[in-house]
């Protein structure tokens, strides 16, 4: 994955810290970024992940179920978008 990736996903969880007021985590925004992007990229398992981040394996799990609701949250904005461009094609053509 590029690094534009991991920067995209560590600037939308810094977003969600902010607007939660969380005080504190484990792992600063760009550490919880490379680990979920290690999971989904390698499949790296939790308990390899926590070892090598030295966390908890429910503090894994948390972390990539909150980068996985922040990006599905997004991306059904852009799917909302898509289908409406298809449909404005599809009635230009007929």
């Amino acid at each position: 994955m590029s690094n534009h990736t991991l920067i995209r996903l560590a600037e939308l969880i810094r977003i969600r810290r902010a607007e939660r007021r969380c005080r504190w985590r484990r792992l600063d925004a760009s550490r919880q970024a490379l680990l979920v992007l290690a999971h989904l990229r390698n499949g790296d398992t939790y308990a390899r992940l926590a070892v090598g981040f030295h966390v908890g394996t429910s503090t894994v799990w948390r972390h990539v179920c909150e980068a996985v609701d922040l990006t599905t949250a997004r991306s059904t904005g852009l799917i909302d978008v898509l289908t409406a461009a298809e449909v404005k094609t599809f009635a230009d053509k007929g």
